[in-house]
Order: structure tokens, then sequence, then C-alpha cells
């Protein structure tokens, strides 16, 4: 994948279709997309964060970063992507299923009610759907055999890069 010019989020519950212009691409090869960005929506506790994008896995990675600094949770999405290279543009369709860790070592799987919301009302295929729970189950092996620090070296080497560039507030 060349370097990829645009980057989009398709959500499917809220259905909606938004593009990333205040996201940093900091990395893009062939196997992943990593990025710096400002919360979309402000919220009372989120500034900003990381996410790396695993192109061939289907996952998407994200460190959430507070307002002062410390660590939120990383957030991990199921994704399918959809790459366009006659536009050079990225698409990024949340397939609904997210893993939350938490500082404390807490996890959390949720919104599957939400993947099973989107089968009923078919805006997801069976296919997608076990594509998006085998996604989900070997995201979860990963983090149960403790490699986990795998998926996040990309976003913690980014960061100990003297100057990593944050995209400007909307």
């Amino acid at each position: 994948m060349n370097r990829t010019t645009a980057l989009f989020r398709r959500r499917l519950i809220p259905e909606e279709c938004i593009r990333l212009d205040s996201d940093v691409i900091e990395r893009c090869d062939e196997a992943m997309l990593v990025t710096s960005w400002r919360a979309i929506r402000p919220k009372r506790e989120l500034s900003h964060g990381y996410s790396v994008y695993y192109l061939k896995r289907g996952i998407k990675v994200s460190q959430f970063i507070a307002h002062d600094g410390s660590l939120m949770y990383w957030y991990c999405d199921i994704v399918d992507y959809d790459y366009r290279p006659e536009e050079n543009t990225l698409i990024v369709t949340d397939l609904l299923a997210d893993v939350l860790l938490y500082p404390d070592g807490r996890l959390k799987v949720v919104d599957l009610d939400e993947l099973a919301q989107a089968f009923d009302e078919q805006k997801i295929s069976a296919e997608t759907m076990v594509r998006c729970l085998r996604r989900l189950n070997s995201l979860l092996e990963i983090i149960y055999s403790r490699q986990f620090e795998a998926l996040q070296r990309p976003i913690l080497e980014l960061q100990k890069q003297s100057a990593v560039p944050l995209p400007l507030s909307q």
C-alpha cells in the first residue's frame, strides 16, 4: 500500500462514514498504518491518542490518553479494510466488537449486542459476522497469552521518538 492520503472511519451503528482529517499518518506500509490523533468529538476525559491498524489481521489497536497525559485504556476494534488505490484511500469499517484493556489489568469485551443488531438488521452478512468473531477470538488469544505488547509496540516506539507531532484540535 502506498502512503494513504485519505483515511475514513465507517460505522454501522449508528451509520456514518467520516473522513479522519485530523489524524496524522505516522507510518504506512503493507502490514500496518500508525496514526496520532485528537478526539473527534471532545470528551470530558479523552484528549488524544494513537492507533495502529493491522491491515492483514483486521484489528485496530488504539491508546486513549486523558487530558492529564495518563493512559485511560487500550481500545481494540475489530474492523474490515477497503483500500482504494485509485483514490489512495483507506476506509475502515468498524465491525462493532471491541475489547478494552485498562491500566489496572481489567479487560472488557463490549458491543456484541450491536454486532447481533447489525446482523439482525442485515447490515452485515453471516460471513462478515463469522469473520468478526474469528478476529475477536484471535485478539483475545493474543491478550490471554500475554502477547499484547507486540500489538502495542508500534505506538510505544512512536512515543519514544523525540517530537511526535499531534494533530491540531478541531
